[in-house]
């Protein structure tokens, strides 16, 4: 798409009315506060112990920001979980691998949540069993509360309200210190174990494979699209759908105002914006300063579950330690295009015969960014 002059002077207008107005100002004004309510309301409002228990667990970290959950409270003192079929990722996630990861995410801080109000939490995998091509209508997990005078708050529920997936530049000029990566790989999963690197060599093999996983994802038209199809722009559109993939903030917003950053635009590989899209997103990924990663001796949805569990901790150790933390998945997906790429980054990881590595996530030290808008609590109930 070509770049008329009258839209550059309408960009450019925009900035200064911005600038005269007052950079905090306006920014309030694009904020999609109903969107980001879940965050400041986790724990409040409600007399149930599932309800609060679940009003922290909706914030837990989920693939694009699907939040697929969803909840049956007709049985006293239970909640049974199911996978909304709706939330899946068909192109990206074609066995439900990364879903069933942010299910176990969920879960993680459910009992974290259960745990602080004096509940221990009683978690039956897959009751009625599953498939391991996909996920379908039989629940995830049933989980009982119970009272127990043993149950407190784990050291990392304190983190919760500050935890963010940070998909800004990291600061290259900041190393992490090895006893900080050391501190990431406390597991307490069988079958499971967590690796770091933060060595030039490790920085430069994973820069190159995580970028060549980008790229893929982003040149294979189906994957691609799924993505563009779950891009809410500016905060109207988050704030009536608040998952998928936010661009939000003036800016943004401006650009999309004047057709620059549209989802045909995003869409389309011979675009300027699907260019600098791509040249900004290698920018990111060359400033990792760390990797994190999960690897299982198997691949069953009880080890993704693990993972996601895993995963969540992994998040509030970060954040304790100020640390940045994005997930980079794309090398780990399994439709045909990803093949090669996915063999290689097991290589690079050190996963052996049977294993899979379930997640990666680059690290690093950057300025802390808003939380990820939710879906509120009670949309997520389908009865009580």
């Amino acid at each position: 798409m070509s770049v008329s002059r009258r839209q550059v002077l309408y960009v450019i207008g925009s900035s200064v009315v911005i600038a005269a107005a007052g950079a905090t100002a306006f920014s309030m004004t694009r904020t999609p506060g109903a969107a980001l309510r879940p965050w400041s309301a986790a724990g409040t409002g409600y007399a149930d112990p599932r309800m609060r228990a679940l009003s922290y667990a909706i914030l837990a970290p989920n693939p694009h920001n699907r939040q697929p959950w969803l909840v049956d409270l007709s049985q006293k003192s239970k909640i049974t979980l199911f996978c909304d079929a709706d939330r899946r990722l068909p192109e990206t996630d074609p066995f439900d691998r990364q879903i069933s990861i942010g299910l176990g995410c969920f879960l993680e801080l459910l009992s974290m949540a259960a745990a602080s109000d004096g509940y221990a939490s009683d978690v039956t995998l897959f009751p009625n069993g599953t498939s391991e091509e996909r996920l379908d209508e039989r629940p995830v997990a049933e989980i009982t509360l119970r009272r127990d005078p043993l149950a407190k708050a784990p050291e990392l529920f304190r983190y919760v309200h500050d935890r963010r997936t940070n998909r800004s530049l990291y600061d290259t000029s900041r190393p992490i210190a090895p006893d900080v990566l050391g501190q990431l790989q406390n597991a307490s999963f069988s079958g499971l174990t967590i690796g770091t690197t933060n060595t030039e060599d490790g920085l430069k093999q994973l820069r190159a494979l995580t970028w060549t996983g980008h790229e893929i994802e982003m040149l294979t038209e189906s994957t691609r699209m799924e993505s563009v199809r779950l891009m809410r722009i500016g905060k109207s559109e988050i704030q009536t759908n608040p998952d998928g993939i936010y661009l939000g903030g003036a800016m943004l917003e401006a650009l999309n105002l004047v057709g620059m950053l549209t989802r045909e635009t995003i869409g389309d590989p011979q675009s300027d914006a699907f260019k600098q899209g791509m040249d900004m997103f290698r920018g990111l990924l060359n400033s990792a300063m760390g990797y994190v990663w999960v690897v299982t001796d198997s691949n069953s949805r009880a080890d993704q579950i693990a993972t996601g569990r895993a995963w969540l901790g992994i998040n509030l150790r970060a954040t304790a330690l100020r640390l940045a933390l994005q997930p980079l998945s794309q090398t780990l997906q399994e439709y045909p295009e990803m093949a090669f790429a996915r063999v290689e980054i097991h290589k690079a990881l050190g996963a052996g015969p049977g294993q899979t590595v379930q997640m990666l996530g680059r690290l690093g030290y950057a300025d802390q960014v808003p939380p990820s808008p939710r879906w509120g609590l009670e949309t997520r109930v389908a009865s009580s």
